[in-house]
């Protein structure tokens, strides 16, 4: 198989490389919007200490982060009782699980196993772009109609 060793174009490869900044700076508050919007749902609170516990980061890291995501409006904090996601930051969760899901269900379904999956999945959701989302939810739909 032959590689194509020649260069992009300037611009096009500073696009490519702005994208992918952009998909990891996103991928953090997705990571973050997700996690407690999970814990939300299992158990009625999402403290900073469980956040990092779940994360693997540290204390001073989750609360940086979560810092970040109250000044984007996708979250709040009341003292003594965690981190609640505002309308935007669940709608933000929904999104970022729904890509992920869409991530597993086509991995698996060209034969990665599941573990996997879930591993692999949790960092290409974020870098995954719409146009590639759709033509994996139309390989499924078309693949489960054979």
């Amino acid at each position: 198989m032959a590689v194509d060793s020649a260069l992009p174009g300037e611009d096009e490869q500073a696009r490519r490389f702005e994208k992918a900044r952009l998909a990891q700076a996103g991928a953090l508050l997705e990571d973050y919007v997700e996690l407690i919007d999970d814990l939300l749902q299992s158990g009625g609170e999402a403290r900073p200490t469980d956040v990092a516990r779940r994360l693997g980061v540290s204390h001073a890291t989750a609360i940086k982060s979560i810092a970040r995501l109250k000044r984007e409006g996708l979250a709040t904090s009341k003292a003594y009782r965690g981190v609640f996601l505002t309308a935007a930051g669940r709608a933000l969760a929904a999104r970022a699980r729904a890509r992920h899901r869409l991530v597993v269900d086509v991995l698996v379904a060209v034969g990665v196993p599941r573990a996997c999956a879930e591993l692999d999945a949790e960092g290409m959701e974020h870098h995954v772009s719409d146009a590639a989302l759709e033509a994996f939810s139309r390989f499924l739909k078309s693949s489960r109609e054979n």
